[in-house]
C-alpha cells in the first residue's frame, strides 16, 4: 500500500470539507501530529482511526483507498469531474490538453518498453 497517496486523498477530503488538521484531529481522537503524519505517509493509522477518519469526513473508504481496490475506476472518473467542476472553459481546455499529452507520453513509453 502506498502510504503516501491515502495521505494526499485523506488531506484533499479534509481540505474539501473544510476541516483543519486539528478538527479532524480532535473529531477522530488523536494528536494533530499523529493526523500530520498520517497525511504526509510517515504513519500508518491503525484499522479503528482508518474508520474513524472515513466517517468523520463522511466519505467511502474507496474514496481513501481507491488506489489500491481494482474497481475504482468508476470512482476515479467521478472524482476527475468532481476536481474539474469549478473550473472555467479555459482551465478545462488546459487540463485536457495536458492528460492527452500525458496518456500519449505514457502509451509511447510502454510500447518503448514491450518492444525491448
Amino acid at each position: 500500500m502506498d502510504y503516501k497517496d491515502i495521505g494526499m486523498r485523506i488531506r484533499t477530503v479534509r481540505k474539501s470539507c473544510k476541516m483543519t488538521q486539528e478538527q479532524l484531529a480532535e473529531a477522530v481522537g488523536v494528536g494533530v501530529t499523529h493526523i500530520s503524519h498520517i497525511e504526509t505517509g510517515n504513519s500508518i493509522p491503525s484499522l479503528k482511526v482508518s474508520i474513524d477518519i472515513i466517517n468523520v469526513l463522511e466519505c467511502s473508504a474507496d474514496e481513501l483507498l481507491c488506489i489500491e481496490v481494482n474497481a475504482a475506476r468508476p470512482l476515479f472518473s467521478s472524482w476527475i469531474g468532481d476536481l474539474v467542476s469549478d473550473c472555467t472553459n479555459q482551465e478545462i481546455k488546459l487540463i485536457t490538453d495536458t492528460v492527452t499529452a500525458m496518456k500519449e507520453s505514457l502509451r509511447r513509453l510502454r510500447a518503448d518498453t514491450e518492444s525491448d
